[in-house]
């Protein structure tokens, strides 16, 4: 499945970063010299500030895509904090051309909505939905091949959706998409046979659902909510 994949590697120009960037202040990124890719749906996790995002930007916008989101068409911006990571990162692609392709970015999906309406006169009105509904509107109604880059879908998602969303991506990639998302969601990394890349302090490194933070954290809360509760509230009983 390697060889069919759209994005097969990346690796990173360091000599095109700044020495004062803050992307040398990341472990997990500063540490990356090639990441290979396994399968057509990949998982970036990791705690918050561990640099997934920012990965996932830079790749998007070197593949192509628009900072704040949308398909290859869209060409417009409301901000601009982009970290420049998209100018040093190298891809190794694979031999298929792409039919189609999308940059869902949650905390900007309000501007791809608007910019959809009034800058590219889409029929569909994104903003008569719920977040959730216009993103999954959009992925369900999209089946053509391409690569698709997801920054925390799971934010617009109830856990219902959630599952809608996990049986289209397994969909999609049989026929020959390829998705590369960062999430915090448990239930998405359950996907089986998805690759997990889990970034944190001593760098980036494959792992199993069962390992996640995500996994662990929330399988931890089912099983003992009482205690945990209990021993979160006890310095307040103290007081």
């Amino acid at each position: 499945m390697l060889s069919d994949l759209f994005i097969r590697s990346i690796s990173i120009d360091w000599e095109q970063v700044d020495d004062d960037s803050y992307l040398r202040q990341i472990p997990a990124i500063r540490d990356l010299d090639t990441m290979d890719f396994k399968n057509r749906i990949t998982f970036f996790c990791g705690e918050n500030g561990t640099g997934k995002s920012t990965l996932l930007e830079g790749m998007a916008v070197a593949y192509g895509f628009n900072a704040e989101g949308g398909t290859m068409n869209y060409h417009f911006s409301t901000f601009n904090d982009t970290s420049g990571l998209d100018e040093a990162i190298r891809m190794v692609r694979g031999y298929r051309k792409r039919n189609a392709g999308y940059f869902f970015r949650a905390e900007s999906f309000f501007n791809v909505a608007t910019a959809a309406s009034t800058l590219y006169e889409e029929r569909h009105d994104y903003h008569a939905q719920s977040h959730g509904e216009s993103f999954l509107y959009f992925l369900q109604n999209e089946s053509r091949e391409g690569v698709y880059f997801m920054d925390e879908p799971e934010a617009a998602l109830s856990p219902q959706r959630q599952l809608t969303l996990i049986s289209h991506l397994h969909y999609m990639a049989m026929e020959g998409s390829q998705f590369i998302i960062a999430t915090h969601s448990p239930i998405l990394l359950g996907m089986p046979e998805a690759q997990i890349l889990c970034f944190d302090d001593t760098g980036i490194h494959e792992t199993a659902w069962e390992d996640t933070e995500s996994y662990r954290i929330t399988k931890l809360y089912l099983e003992n909510r009482d205690r945990l509760l209990h021993m979160m509230y006890q310095p307040d009983a103290d007081a």
